[in-house]
């Protein structure tokens, strides 16, 4: 005989079920946080003394001094990327935008290692700058709007706000006032 489910069976279920899945998602994120130092050190199984790597499957040429060093450029920016990433994925906070510019940074330093440009580390504030200039005032008008409607005690007034149309202009002036 089944004993029909109550709400508290039901909602104890639903939690199981929850908590499953984000043990398995926090496990998945501890282990690629756990294997960075791993990932990071891959270059030392790259020879050292010579610019061409050749394996059974293929065969690589670099322009650096040597696969090592180009093994160990990749990875020096392969992980932050990969820490940022996590970082801006599993982020709750409001400001969790503002992890794209260094990711860009990082990411257009990686094309030019990828791409064997000398100019690692020299020109991305060029292309890094445009980025910025979206993103940082984005990330300040969701601050000031946040902060705007915290100070406001009255719920009522925030939802008649939401409720009229307002042009672009008149919502960036609001958030000033």
């Amino acid at each position: 005989m089944t004993k029909p489910h109550n709400k508290s069976t039901l909602e104890r279920l639903k939690f199981r079920q929850t908590g499953r899945k984000s043990l398995i998602q926090g496990g998945i994120i501890t282990l690629i946080i756990a294997s960075t130092p791993f990932l990071y050190y891959l270059y030392e199984s790259f020879p050292a003394d010579s610019q061409v790597w050749e394996t059974p499957f293929f065969r690589y040429t670099t322009i650096y001094a040597s696969v090592y060093h180009f093994a160990w450029f990749i990875t020096g920016k392969l992980i932050p990327i990969i820490i940022l990433l996590l970082w801006f994925f599993t982020c709750k906070h409001w400001w969790h935008w503002i992890i794209l510019v260094p990711f860009s940074m990082y990411s257009f330093q990686l094309f030019s290692i990828i791409t064997q440009n000398y100019n690692v580390d020299e020109v991305e504030l060029i292309y890094v700058v445009p980025i910025m200039m979206v993103l940082v005032p984005f990330v300040y008008l969701i601050r000031a709007k946040l902060f705007s409607q915290m100070r406001e005690t009255d719920l009522k007034s925030i939802e008649e706000e939401f409720l009229q149309k307002k042009s672009i202009c008149q919502q960036i002036k609001d958030l000033f006032r």
